[in-house]
């Protein structure tokens, strides 16, 4: 593509933009209309206040108000000239009360500090359950808050994100070793994560029970395990979409922990009072000094992670945030056998970013500016000389805005991503081309909210214009229907995705994923089986929660997917070897249904998962094989059967909690038997012994054991003089359950999960 032609495609979307902002400014704004808008934060650290309340009452009017947003922003437009009472409040917090004398057309701002109330601070749990809980969903989405993390027995003291995940209904793990997720079906390909803006390719750590998302920097995060709105864009299964929280910028904290697994510090405070605050975060495994020992066995995993976040308050009106991020792992995730060393593993995340957000005094807009850059770069084999490598980069901007009116907001903006693909395949994946490839990804939404009484309906549209595809057009659409204790919620989608994660899962332990890049129909090689296919989902989502009793709250939601143009690995008697891909399509469907009790002291849910996921391949050699033109098999990620139960009280000035997980056992394929291969290019002894070969049964056509496990952790905090020791003692799989993470189809070897491990960590916080 000539530069002249990517100069084009840049101006589509920010002349879309631009036609966004006529067509909506004028309407929202009004001729004479006034406005008034600003942040809210907590006056004792400067943290944004999410879901307070702001109240403008007129005399002898009707008052309008608004709810602030995660930024602890709020706007409230098409007001007149008057005088108003200006109210803020939040549960927990001082009120805080003016006056406020607005003349026609004029664009107010009010940024309010609130003083929390120190008896009151048991309140303020009460106020964030309004948006969290186990069973808070909402087709398909549920936010995660620190707290909701804390709950989740871990082997560190310092809680993680990865741990609340995976007791989620619908989300199925490799388990303690290898770092994915499969999401309703969809695989971790599918899967868009993204942390304050930025892309992460590989967002979880080689063991399974840390994420690049320590729960110290996290202050909220929105999973959409289907279902998602116009605003994401180019994946087909799920969302992870995490806002970091800012430092505090009053005063200097922070925490430095110590166990088995991971050592662990992080620090907070002002750079300029007030006004520039930081938030770093370091961890780093210690496996080799602190859990080998223990269990008298090599555990070769080695990660870590590092985070750091600069915050700045511009003005009333603007915020301006810089945020960097880099993870590395590497391990081997089964053990050596005679005569076959397994190869090493090796990856790195890192991305950085800025983030501008401004209310401009023109427009009753909220803007959000993101520039940012990702990379992740993968190894398998000696680190000398891998056997394959993957790279893939992406410099991203894009630009989000909502509009807000009187009854309801708009949301719109666009997006353009630059991104570089390599790979060294090793010859893996024969008939698909993957070294050195780029595209330029734009994209477009708008998606109007619309109130109707207790309905609200938001209706959508995802433009995306790439090299594949030059126009495509994704429809979108989420409803809620909520009463005073009830809530029934719908969702459902179009969505396609044009970067592949090419991986072999014909093998439990290959984690090894090269990305790479749909081709399109004009592409050089003609051969390419993907070329022209984009992989594409569609959703739909039904659920229904009730809240009978102010402690107790339930949840169903019923799911399906249909999936397109996806593909698997060509199923031949050489998987060890190379192999090539071929076309299938894919269904998944099921339901989740999650009780949760929250009494006082004691807190407890359990849910339980039902999922259905197979997939239809074809190949030209599938008839000489097993004498049918077709396969449907069900892909080694569907768990069908999935348990969650949580249990977490108060007592004895200790927080006690307990997690139980089951999972049903998942397919693998079977081997009918080996033989010897010689491969024959050319003059040959035909005396010599060859190479191992499987002779497979049909795909995925046995059922591994069932997974189950408990686990348990106690902890208790103390003051000592300016600091603050917590103490937490915990037994990860405390009945020693012998869960396999797979059977080598070669040897017939057996590798299991993590056996029962004890582990003491310690936590000192200062502020």
């Amino acid at each position: 593509m000539h530069c002249s032609s990517k100069t084009r495609l840049l101006r589509r979307p920010l002349g879309l933009a631009a036609a966004l902002l006529l067509l909506l400014g004028p309407r929202a704004a009004g001729a004479q209309s006034s406005s008034v808008s600003g942040f809210v934060v907590d006056a004792a650290s400067g943290a944004p206040l999410e879901l307070a309340t702001v109240a403008l009452r007129p005399d002898g009017g009707e008052a309008r108000g608004a709810i602030t947003n995660k930024d602890g922003s709020y706007l409230i437009p098409r007001l007149n000239a008057g005088r108003y009472v200006f109210q803020v409040t939040y549960v927990g917090y001082e009120t805080y009360t003016d006056t406020l004398q607005l003349a026609a057309g004029q664009r107010t701002t009010v940024s309010v500090r609130l003083t929390p109330l120190a008896e009151s601070l048991d309140e303020v749990v009460v106020q964030s359950e309004r948006t969290t809980g186990a069973a808070r969903v909402t087709a398909g989405q549920q936010t995660i808050r620190p707290a909701d993390i804390a709950l989740v027995p871990a082997p560190d003291v310092s809680a993680d994100l990865v741990s609340y995940l995976t007791t989620m209904p619908g989300i199925v793990s490799t388990g303690d070793r290898g770092g994915q997720l499969f999401i309703r079906g969809g695989e971790p390909w599918q899967n868009l994560v993204e942390i304050d803006g930025m892309t992460l390719y590989q967002p979880f750590h080689i063991l399974g029970f840390y994420s690049a998302f320590p729960a110290e920097i996290i202050n909220r995060t929105d999973i959409y395990a289907g279902g998602y709105g116009s605003r994401f864009s180019g994946r087909i299964s799920s969302v992870i979409d995490v806002s970091t929280r800012t430092g505090n910028n009053r005063r200097f904290g922070g925490t430095a922990s110590l166990s088995p697994f991971v050592s662990a510090a992080h620090i907070e405070g002002p750079i300029i009072p007030g006004k520039v605050s930081l938030l770093g975060s370091v961890r780093q495994s210690v496996i080799q000094q602190g859990i080998e020992p223990l269990l008298g066995e090599p555990m070769p995993f080695h990660f870590g992670d590092m985070f750091g976040k600069l915050h700045a308050d511009l003005s009333a009106t603007s915020r301006l945030s810089a945020t960097y991020l880099h993870t590395f792992d590497r391990g081997a995730l089964a053990e050596e056998t005679s005569g076959r060393t397994l190869d090493e593993l090796r990856w790195q995340n890192t991305a950085y970013g800025v983030r501008y957000l401004v209310m401009p005094k023109l427009l009753p807009v909220v803007a959000d500016l993101h520039v940012s850059y990702s990379q992740l770069g993968s190894e398998q084999g000696p680190e000398a000389a891998p056997v394959r490598t993957s790279e893939i980069n992406n410099t991203r901007v894009s630009l989000d805005a909502t509009f807000f009116r009187e009854r309801g907001t708009v949301e719109a903006g666009w997006k353009a991503e630059v991104i570089n693909l390599g790979s060294e395949l090793g010859g893996l994946f024969q008939n698909t081309f993957t070294r050195n490839s780029k595209t330029i990804h734009m994209s477009a939404y708008l998606e109007p909210e619309l109130q109707f009484g207790a309905l609200k309906v938001r209706p959508g549209i995802s433009f995306q214009h790439t090299e594949v595809l030059p126009a495509s057009f994704e429809p979108r659409l989420r409803m809620v229907l909520a009463g005073r204790d009830q809530q029934l919620s719908a969702a459902v989608g179009l969505y396609r995705q044009e970067i592949l994660g090419l991986n072999d899962r014909r093998d439990a332990t290959s984690v090894f994923t090269a990305w790479a890049l749909t081709p399109s129909k004009t592409a050089r090689n003609q051969q390419d089986l993907l070329a022209g296919n984009v992989p594409e989902a569609w959703h739909f989502i039904l659920g229904y929660r009730a809240e009978p009793a102010p402690w107790l709250e339930l949840s169903l939601e019923g799911y399906h997917k249909i999936l397109k143009h996806l593909f698997v690995p060509e199923w031949t008697a050489f998987p060890q070897f190379t192999t090539r891909l071929q076309p299938a399509d894919g269904r998944s469907s099921g339901f989740d249904a999650r009780a949760e009790v929250r009494r006082g002291p004691f807190y407890t849910y359990v849910n339980y998962g039902l999922s259905f996921t197979r997939y239809n391949a074809q190949q030209e050699t599938l008839e000489l094989w097993y004498g049918r033109e077709s396969l449907d098999f069900r892909p080694p990620h569907d768990r069908r059967h999935q348990v969650n139960g949580l249990v977490s009280m108060e007592a004895l000035g200790a927080t006690w909690s307990a997690h139980w997980e089951f999972g049903s056992g998942l397919p693998y394929s079977q081997a009918l038997g080996f033989d010897g291969f010689i491969l024959m290019n050319g003059l040959v002894d035909v005396g010599q012994q060859g190479s191992q070969r499987v002779i497979y049964a049909s795909p995925f056509n046995a059922v591994l054991p069932t997974y189950h496990r408990l686990d348990l952790s106690a902890e208790r905090s103390f003051r000592i003089g300016a600091a603050d020791l917590t103490l937490q003692g915990s037994l990860i799989n405390s009945y020693d359950r012998r869960n396999l993470f797979y059977l080598d189809i070669f040897t017939l070897q057996r590798v299991d999960q993590l056996p029962l491990i004890p582990s003491l960590g310690i936590k000192v916080a200062f502020e």
